[in-house]
């Protein structure tokens, strides 16, 4: 097992991607865009072109069934803003963050959504994983880069196991 915190924090994640990458392989272009249920979110062509989440600034009771399209939009916005998060840099805002389809340029994205984080997280040091984190929790909450960086394994663990059920019931048709 790793001694350091990062070395147990990159151990976590890799174990979580094999999990992603299981179900990545495997996703078909229809797999993104099928409605679970009929009260679901999902990705929605946009006015100018591209892609729009549905969305809602509270969350609904009943909270809606996503699509593989919305939860692959929700780990891309979530991802590319811990990852500012951990190198210094300005949040994007959740507008800001472009869906690229149903199918592998999605995948892609995703792919590299990982090298990216996968980069930052390399980079840590103990100094740097004992600083504060407004993310994605409030300033005020105490937390650090670490507290960050197990939320990001926690949150992918959860996605990918809610893309994978997905697809799995769409394949059982």
């Amino acid at each position: 097992m790793p001694a350091s915190v990062t070395g147990v924090l990159r151990w976590q994640f890799d174990l979580t991607w094999a999990l992603a990458e299981y179900h990545l392989d495997r996703l078909e272009p229809a797999d993104f865009l099928w409605e679970p249920a009929v009260l679901c979110w999902t990705m929605r062509p946009g006015p100018g072109g591209g892609w729009r989440p549905d969305w809602a600034d509270s969350e609904p009771d009943p909270v809606p069934a996503p699509t593989i399209a919305w939860l692959t939009w929700h780990v891309g916005w979530w991802w590319s803003v811990a990852t500012d998060h951990v190198r210094q840099r300005p949040a994007r805002e959740r507008d800001d963050i472009r869906w690229p389809g149903p199918g592998a340029e999605t995948v892609a994205w995703l792919r590299e959504l990982r090298e990216q984080w996968t980069d930052a997280l390399d980079g840590l040091t103990a100094a740097d994983l004992d600083r504060p984190s407004a993310y994605p929790w409030p300033a005020d909450a105490g937390l650090t880069v670490a507290h960050l960086a197990a939320w990001v394994n926690a949150e992918l663990m959860k996605n990918v196991a809610e893309i994978g059920q997905l697809r799995l019931l769409r394949a059982a048709g």
